[in-house]
């Protein structure tokens, strides 16, 4: 069986790549894995982010240092949910939490990584060295409560929401978030312009939930971390110790390398600490930084609820905007006609034009519909359903006439030996929802990118086995 290689099966529409944590982590080097793991919260982290049944796995055999066999685990799951089991192991299996092993007899067994095993005992039980000196601080004359930090938090994080838009130049961002920015495709350098102009997949970032673009944004910084003498493991082990800081909480800095110095300066300037002045020896986290190991799936409800909408929509199109925030404006510029701006009123009308032109620059349908329900007037949420269905429909509409085909990245697997070999991959494939299309006469199956390197190690372990 022969893979090809990714299959560029796109319209020219940038998606914007959104891992969570599980996902990013499973990007990693096995060596990456394992240095991390050598820190309790890092280990506390990844387990709380786990599915249920790999969960319960762990804590069944986190203090039993032989290996078990896998026909025992198998046996813990009845059999009409073998296939929750089979999720749960691989899970364990690409993060590394757990190895193959060969138990005596030759019998296929699991052993808990060690480094994790003893980490995790450590964060559950208790033990080890603390991880800031905060209990020596005593008290802060320039002390800040939560209110403060969640105000300081957005109003920071906006000021790369505005660099995205062009609504306020550089003003407030340093030369290294602003090569962030510029390097992770959410901007491009235009001919016809001075500065890098927004892309497809800036479009999309602005329509994401805050806390999902932090998210984001943090796996971009770390992309470019090593470019700036930053080692990948000191600062994810970082941000997952500030995952479980305190909130209103304020910790020391002594003890910090230069390089941890300088990941505080550039968390502090994106509104995930707050710090008095670059010389003060004490920080405070902010809900951002609290909620970032969560990655995507949890971050969004703590923060979102705190924002009143100010969206309400009419039957005739009409967009009226109850906000003075020139970045909201501008957001709603997106996909909409601006058509008046008072003191605290903008009026908006949503047509075909607008509509597609937005969708020319990434937006799907879905992100636009989303983003209204995210910030919906308290008035509009009170009805059923909050957005008119004549509204939503019509959007719909407007995105299947400038979409009538939908393309996706894939790659093709073909070449196989035998019809055994292509039902065995064309199954698995399917199992996982990573299969795009399948050919039994050809042989052909189309896999999505994303499922790529899981159907690999699949195959391969497959056929290792067979050589045997």
């Amino acid at each position: 069986m022969a893979a090809g290689g990714s299959q560029s099966l796109t319209s020219g529409r940038q998606q914007l790549d959104c891992k969570d944590l599980h996902a990013y982590l499973r990007s990693l080097s096995p060596a990456i894995l394992d240095k991390l793991y050598d820190n309790p919260a890092t280990c506390l982290a990844v387990f709380r982010e786990l599915l249920p049944l790999s969960k319960h796995y762990v804590m069944r055999v986190v203090f039993v240092d032989q290996p078990i066999s896998k026909t025992a685990i198998s046996s813990w799951v009845s059999n009409q949910h073998q296939q929750e089991h089979n999720q749960a192991a691989r899970v364990l299996s690409d993060l590394r939490i757990w190895h193959d092993r060969t138990l005596p007899g030759g019998l296929a067994g699991w052993v808990l990584n060690p480094v994790f095993r003893n980490n995790l005992k450590t964060a559950l039980l208790g033990g080890g060295q603390s991880w800031s000196s905060a209990d020596n601080l005593g008290s802060d004359k320039h002390s800040r409560d939560i209110e403060f930090l969640d105000s300081y938090a957005k109003e920071r994080w906006e000021c790369i929401l505005h660099f995205l838009v062009d609504s306020r130049g550089v003003d407030g961002l340093s030369k290294d978030i602003a090569t962030v920015v510029t390097s992770s495709g959410l901007m491009k350098m235009h001919e016809n312009k001075a500065r890098p102009v927004i892309t497809p997949a800036g479009f999309q970032f602005l329509l994401l939930d805050t806390p999902s673009q932090v998210w984001h944004f943090m796996l971009q910084y770390l992309e470019t971390a090593k470019k700036r003498g930053l080692d990948i493991v000191t600062a994810l082990s970082f941000l997952f110790q500030l995952s479980f800081s305190k909130l209103g909480k304020d910790y020391s800095t002594d003890g910090m390398s230069e390089a941890q110095l300088q990941l505080l300066q550039h968390l502090r300037e994106l509104g995930l600490v707050f710090q008095r002045k670059r010389s003060s020896k004490r920080y405070y986290p902010t809900r951002l930084a609290i909620n970032m190991a969560s990655g995507l799936s949890k971050m969004g409800t703590q923060s979102s609820s705190k924002s009143e909408g100010y969206i309400i929509i009419e039957t005739n199109y009409r967009i009226n905007a109850y906000t003075n925030s020139d970045l909201e404006i501008k957001i709603l510029g997106l996909f909409c006609e601006m058509l008046y701006r008072f003191p605290n009123l903008s009026v908006a009308q949503l047509t075909r034009s607008s509509v597609q032109c937005a969708i020319d620059h990434g937006i799907t349908a879905e992100q636009i519909l989303r983003y209204l329900r995210a910030h919906a007037h308290p008035d509009m949420l009170t009805k059923t359903p909050v957005i008119p269905s004549v509204i939503s429909d019509q959007i719909r509409l407007w995105e299947l006439e400038r979409d009538r085909i939908h393309y996706s990245d894939g790659v093709l697997y073909n070449q196989f030996l035998s019809v055994k070999d292509f039902e065995l991959l064309r199954d698995y494939a399917k199992d996982l929802g990573v299969l795009i299309y399948d050919n039994s006469v050809k042989r052909v199956i189309i896999v999505k990118q994303s499922g790529h390197d899981e159907v690999k190690r699949f195959w391969k372990r497959q056929r290792n086995q067979s050589n045997n």
